[in-house]
């Protein structure tokens, strides 16, 4: 059986020079596909790969991703700007020659923003390169653990849907080979019924009651339904093994289930038809619960 869920969850931590971090992948039901981030500032620039990523590997659902970084004390070098400093030491001179003021301070001269710069070797292009490139293959791993999660949660839903399926074929049939149905059957409880109105008011023509327990007969006639009820059936047993993502047809065809069982009910006329249409109803009910779980 292939059927997958479109529920799911995984987690999968990294690491990499003086990071690290932790990506969260939770999927649940959604009509479409639907990917909401939220991730550190800094790493905006992993988000487009991220949302191709859960394109590729999933079809329908919520899924939330959520990343969380922290940093170790990186190594810093503090470097001088010898031009800015060339700058301002020709600057201080002049204001010392127009005020006849002291010599710059050296401390003061360094104390000056763009004199002395520190450099974090994390910012280095091939640092964050390689960095990203480790979170990406991380988070394809967490990726990969909510498609395995959802394909487990979608063999379960496996046995329960096709327990389903089977239950509404028993009760099909049921109906089907009901003794009720009988033509003999159905003519008894007819001439019952005009026999008690002939008894109650001797106006009636027995034409007229001739015509309508025809028209009686056949509203009561419920094969249409259990032969769509076979054919919707067939149908469900061709979607539990046919590929890709088949919960909005599985959807659609609990619908049409129900509509068949509905138009049964309607249609019965005998208690035990009845009774087996309203089971109809309940279990139809319970499968499309199921279906709407599936991608």
């Amino acid at each position: 059986m292939t059927l997958k869920s479109m529920t799911g969850f995984a987690r999968r931590d990294g690491s990499a020079g003086t990071a690290t971090w932790a990506w969260e992948i939770r999927s649940v039901n959604g009509r479409g596909l639907d990917v909401r981030l939220r991730m550190p500032p800094g790493y905006e620039a992993l988000e487009p790969k991220v949302r191709e990523a859960v394109a590729k590997q999933l079809t329908r659902g919520s899924v939330s991703v959520n990343l969380t970084v922290s940093r170790q004390s990186a190594l810093s070098e503090i470097k001088l700007n010898e031009a800015a400093l060339a700058q301002v030491i020709k600057a201080a001179e002049r204001v010392r020659q127009l005020t006849g003021g002291e010599p710059a301070r050296t401390e003061a001269l360094l104390g000056l923003k763009g004199v002395l710069e520190i450099s974090d070797e994390t910012d280095a292009p091939d640092v964050l390169e390689a960095t990203h490139a480790a979170m990406m293959k991380s988070f394809t791993d967490a990726l990969a653990g909510v498609a395995s999660a959802r394909a487990t949660e979608g063999e379960r839903l496996a046995v329960i849907i096709a327990g389903q399926i089977a239950e509404i074929e028993r009760l099909t049939a049921f109906v089907e080979g009901s003794p009720a149905r009988t033509p003999d059957a159905i003519a008894k409880r007819l001439k019952d019924l005009v026999g008690r109105l002939i008894e109650a008011d001797n106006g009636f023509d027995p034409a007229r009651l001739h015509q309508e327990a025809v028209l009686i007969a056949t509203r009561a006639d419920v094969e249409e339904e259990l032969r769509r009820l076979h054919v919707h059936i067939a149908a469900a047993r061709d979607l539990m093994v046919e590929p890709g993502a088949v919960g909005r047809k599985f959807d659609f065809l609990a619908q049409e289930f129900n509509r068949e069982a509905n138009t049964l009910c309607s249609k019965a006329n005998d208690t035990e038809i009845t009774k087996a249409g309203m089971a109809l109803k309940v279990v139809i009910d319970q499968m499309r619960e199921q279906v709407q779980n599936l991608e």
